[in-house]
């Protein structure tokens, strides 16, 4: 009799834990407890014949029947726990206060460009906009860059289909390789005395280690009867002061410019190894862009008096000029356009 008992036993475990694996919702689990592990379940009415058992027998039998019952109600409880987490209502107080949004930050070549825009009107500057998408004529020819100039070779480079243009001779139009382009147009829009800022983004084919092929530029231009070359030796080294610090050295290389006579090339002692000379810089100097007096071609093309008036210009990278802020350490100027949070959040 014992051994019939336990296989009853063993029977009522088996099918009870197939079934409990089949239950997916509260009522399921509620009519599973009634039927195996209630007053009058499969299970209370096998433990019943315990007691026709003979009395050397029921120890043993007792505990078996005991071991089925635990094992039965937990798995019942587990399943029960597991049932009524997936069908919990989810309830929100909504007069609780809301999980704060992080606030971002500008982008630190804006926050360049805001930089260098506060450091111009300090001393009069106004800032002006012109085209990213430009003619012909305003990026190269007004510009002393007559058609098929070699001069042309390093800017001339995003050209766009336009085969209904009303621009002036239906010319070509090309995404500006440099912010020069909008010196025409301010001689040609505004009276004299210019002082003009002019910043926005450029294109060009190159990209490597300090070159990006859509960058930002500022442009500065002063138009007016007696520039000298003295004035813009004066800006320039203020602006390096302001932005770089007063510990920085700047240089003027010689440098031939189609739309400037004289020509030079800005350089700034490198901010990343102090001037000992690093994988960016090679010699310890970095060049920042161009500079010098504006062509008589040029302020001709603007319709001004070359005789009467003269100007200075430079064109600078904003992101050049950010890679060698104090203290940034910022190897690639790759960098500022990869869009890695773990580089932007730091500024």
């Amino acid at each position: 009799m014992a051994s019939k008992l336990r296989e009853k036993l063993e029977a009522i475990k088996s099918k009870a834990l197939a079934d409990l694996s089949a239950i997916q919702s509260t009522a399921q689990s509620e009519s599973f407890r009634v039927k195996y592990l209630g007053r009058k379940g499969e299970l209370a009415e096998a433990l019943k014949g315990i007691k026709d058992l003979p009395a050397s027998e029921r120890p043993e039998v007792g505990q078996f029947a005991n071991r089925v019952k635990r094992d039965l109600e937990t798995a019942f409880q587990d399943r029960r726990k597991a049932v009524g987490s997936s069908n919990a209502r989810i309830f929100i107080d909504i007069t609780q206060p809301g999980v704060k949004i992080g606030r971002g930050h500008l982008h630190l070549v804006t926050q360049a460009i805001r930089e260098i825009e506060r450091i111009f009107l300090n001393i009069g500057f106004v800032r002006r906009r012109y085209p990213e998408v430009e003619t012909d004529y305003y990026a190269f020819e007004a510009l002393n860059m007559p058609s098929e100039h070699p001069a042309r070779d390093e800017w001339e480079t995003f050209f766009l289909q336009n085969p209904k243009s009303k621009t002036k001779s239906n010319q070509k139009i090309v995404l500006t390789p440099h912010t020069s382009s909008g010196q025409v147009r301010e001689m040609e829009n505004h009276p004299l005395p210019i002082r003009m800022m002019n910043i926005s983004k450029c294109y060009r084919r190159q990209i490597d280690i300090n070159h990006v092929p859509m960058f930002h530029q500022f442009e500065g231009l002063v138009v007016d009867q007696g520039i000298q070359f003295v004035h813009l030796k004066g800006v320039l080294e203020y602006f390096c002061r302001e932005f770089f610090g007063e510990k920085r050295k700047i240089r003027l290389r010689p440098f031939h410019f189609r739309f400037t006579e004289p020509s030079f090339e800005v350089d700034v002692t490198c901010g990343l190894c102090g001037g000992k000379g690093c994988r960016y810089c090679k010699q310890g100097w970095s060049e920042l862009g161009g500079a010098g007096m504006v062509h008589p071609n040029v302020l001709r093309a603007g319709g001004q008096d070359s005789k009467r008036v003269t100007g200075f210009a430079f064109g600078w990278g904003v992101e050049r000029c950010y890679l060698m802020k104090e203290g940034l350490l910022i190897p690639d100027l790759r960098m500022f356009y990869q869009n890695d949070l773990r580089f932007l959040e730091q500024f």
